[in-house]
């Protein structure tokens, strides 16, 4: 066998996974928490979302968050959701969950700005407030999509419930990792997934995240792809 070829064909494949790792590598993760009061006392969810910047510039240089939406289960059959969207000029916007942790963590240095490059380095968590806030579902029954309403987070009560209070949300940056390997542990926190599970509707071929969006009332549902409201690859 003539193996004159195998140290440049090596040295090749390690040369463009090297620079795949480069291209798809998140620029940071963060944490997001959703904490609510309830008559039977707080309860939360978090969700690790990895934020991609377009280093091959394949999407136009268009960032992209990868996770899926927070479900917080409140108890006695009520829940939270938050979704990976934000209301934005009258309409459902998809991109403000690429920059919430940016934008939480540069409001809490008091507006001086912080760079995308610098996300990585960032840490303590950081509270989300105003219109970083992403738009908040419940649904009367998690099976069925048509329950979903609204949410307000500064009167969630007139929705979940006498007493029952958004308490805050919080970003806080978490390490990359040895990614693609972070499955956990030491190689670092992966992305959180489940939301298929707490809606099971999800996984169905009609469009039935569309149909939840608008039984929650919200606008522009048509100009979106409202399956990535829950969750995003």
């Amino acid at each position: 066998m003539n193996f004159k070829w195998f140290g440049p064909i090596a040295l090749l494949a390690a040369l463009y996974i090297g620079d795949q790792i480069r291209i798809n590598r998140p620029g940071h993760k963060y944490r997001l928490t959703v904490a609510v009061e309830t008559p039977e006392g707080p309860r939360s969810a978090t969700g690790v979302m990895a934020v991609h910047p377009d280093r091959s510039y394949s999407r136009g240089g268009h960032t992209k968050t990868v996770g899926d939406a927070v479900f917080v289960d409140l108890g006695g059959g009520k829940n939270l959701v938050a979704l990976l969207a934000h209301i934005d000029d009258g309409k459902l916007d998809l991109d403000g969950v690429n920059y919430v942790a940016l934008r939480a963590y540069t409001a809490a240095a008091g507006g001086k700005p912080v760079s995308f490059n610098a996300m990585s380095r960032m840490t303590g968590r950081v509270p989300v407030t105003g219109a970083l806030v992403p738009v908040l579902v419940t649904f009367a029954d998690a099976t069925n999509a048509g329950t979903a309403r609204n949410v307000p987070p500064d009167d969630s009560e007139s929705v979940l419930g006498k007493s029952y209070r958004l308490q805050g949300i919080t970003a806080e940056v978490v390490p990359n990792g040895f990614w693609p390997l972070d499955f956990g542990g030491v190689l670092g926190e992966p992305v959180t997934r489940g939301i298929q599970t707490r809606l099971p509707w999800l996984n169905g071929a009609d469009n039935q995240a569309a149909a939840a969006l608008r039984a929650a009332g919200l606008p522009g549902v048509d100009q979106i792809d409202a399956r990535e409201t829950f969750t995003r690859k």
